[in-house]
């Protein structure tokens, strides 16, 4: 089981703050992941979360897309961070 976190802007766009779910099978980095929960949902899933600059975070750490996931992680999904 996973955990998957949806932070900010995230969390509005997609009407979810966090859900819980089984690592799917052949998933085993952050990029496959995100493919793999937006097979199949709404657009607005794949324009959040494959839109460039997307911060994400395994076990509050941040990491690149290439990191791996595993049973029992947390994975946060981030809006890119905006300022001056």
């Amino acid at each position: 089981m996973i955990t998957l976190i949806y932070f900010a802007s995230f969390r509005e766009k997609l009407s979810l703050d966090q859900e819980q779910m089984s690592l799917p099978e052949g998933v085993s980095n952050v990029t496959e992941l995100v493919n793999t929960l937006v097979a199949g949902r709404d657009a607005i899933w794949a324009e959040t979360l494959q839109a460039p600059n997307v911060l994400v975070a395994v076990n509050q750490e941040m990491v690149e897309a290439d990191h791996p996931v595993v049973d029992g992680d947390e994975v946060a999904f981030f809006p890119p961070v905006t300022g001056g």
